[in-house]
């Protein structure tokens, strides 16, 4: 029997009383502090009114992502925080000149969507020519060619530290030092590795890195982070700004002058409510620690894979567990409606197209609760369990 000492943070994660917990890929759980830190927030509001500014609110967006800075390698001061990643990446886009020849922009066919959408929609109507690296087998990236593709003519290489339908982890350390060769800048969206893969910038190189606490981090949603290395951070300035950014914000100047350090990449007034949330998984995730999140995912992802092997169910995941991210996705047949009946049974699993259902312990999951799901699936699949869910309207999350 394995000995895991991170089931001592069961406890600290209200719904795994009650539920199979496999979908921190997509939400991770609820930390019990979280109700507490709300009704903080709404005790500062109700007695402080507009004084809560002064006493806090302003400085929340730099001081959460001090408390998540730790866990990518970067220091205090270092990482602040916006609503979601498009929003961070769009600030990244607008500080950047595009003028030929150096004008590309390199991403991957299989990075996350609705990253993709701000570099097709802002990055190309600021000059950006996109130049996208296609995958072989919908799993992976060729790492020989996204390098051969990174030369004196981009600008700017933003790819998923791990691809989301298959969590394959791309070498932060290769693709930087190899922009860097070449005059090129790496931002990283790291929303799918922080959190379950270490992450650490300084050792990488990367000039921007992004990424959320929704996930892995236990955060919730509107919480996210954006860190840009302390080298380049005063160089630039992004066009996607606000009075957060300014060196006199409460002089009210109809011009812009932007202020040096973290504050530079703000924008308009800070979401307070979900910063008083977003801190408490990833301190929990400190005292973790990541060497052992990473050895334990390592260890539970490896178990799925060959519990699928026996079965003869498709994995799309990395058998290198050098490449292997904290998820793996069985493609067995009615995928979709196999794992309705999983979430009917309280087995919170989800599903992508093209890849298949994700599972995706954490280090708050027993070795049984895997057990239960594959037998789950199994059952499903066996008893025609399916067909109960066979025509409903896929509804991914």
């Amino acid at each position: 029997m394995v000995t895991d000492p991170l089931l001592r943070f069961r406890g600290e994660f209200p719904i795994l009383e009650r539920t199979n917990y496999l979908v921190s890929n997509s939400l991770g759980a609820m930390p019990r502090t979280v109700p507490e830190r709300l009704a903080e927030y709404a005790r500062m509001w109700g007695e402080e009114g507009v004084r809560a500014w002064t006493r806090g609110w302003w400085e929340m967006p730099v001081e959460a992502g001090s408390v998540i800075a730790p866990l990518l390698g970067a220091d205090a001061g270092d990482v602040v925080m916006f609503p979601n990643v498009s929003i961070a990446q769009a600030a990244v886009v607008s500080a950047l000149d595009y003028s030929a020849p150096r004008d590309a922009i390199v991403t991957t066919a299989l990075d996350f969507p609705s990253v993709r959408y701000v570099y097709d929609a802002l990055a190309t109507r600021l000059g950006a020519r996109i130049v996208e690296v296609a995958s072989d087998d919908g799993v992976g990236i060729d790492h020989d060619r996204l390098i051969e593709a990174i030369d004196e003519r981009t600008r700017l290489v933003a790819v998923s530290h791990v691809l989301f339908r298959s969590a394959y982890v791309l070498d932060a350390e290769r693709i930087c030092r190899r922009a860097h060769e070449v005059g090129a800048l790496v931002a990283l969206d790291a929303f799918h590795s922080v959190g379950i893969v270490p992450v650490d910038v300084k050792r990488s190189g990367a000039d921007f890195l992004t990424g959320g606490v929704l996930k892995w981090l236990c955060g919730g949603p509107g919480g996210c982070f954006l860190y840009v290395s302390p080298e380049i951070r005063d160089r630039f300035a992004p066009a996607i700004t606000g009075w957060q950014a300014h060196a006199r914000p409460f002089a009210f100047e109809t011009e812009m002058d932007f202020t040096t350090g973290a504050f530079r990449w703000l924008n308009g007034t800070p979401v307070i409510p979900a910063l008083y949330a977003a801190v408490e998984g990833p301190r929990i995730l400190g005292e973790a620690g990541m060497a052992e999140v990473r050895a334990k995912s390592v260890r539970q992802t490896s178990r799925l894979i060959a519990m699928a092997d026996s079965r003869g169910y498709e994995v799309h995941a990395a058998r290198d567990v050098e490449r292997r991210g904290g998820t793996v996705a069985f493609n067995v047949p009615h995928g979709y409606e196999v794992a309705q009946a999983l979430l009917a049974q309280n087995i919170m699993v989800d599903y992508r197209p093209e890849a298949g259902i994700r599972i995706a312990p954490h280090f708050y999951t027993s070795d049984d609760e895997l057990e239960s799901a594959v037998a789950a699936i199994d059952e499903t699949l066996e008893t025609g369990a399916w067909r109960k869910f066979e025509g409903r309207a896929a509804v991914v999350t």
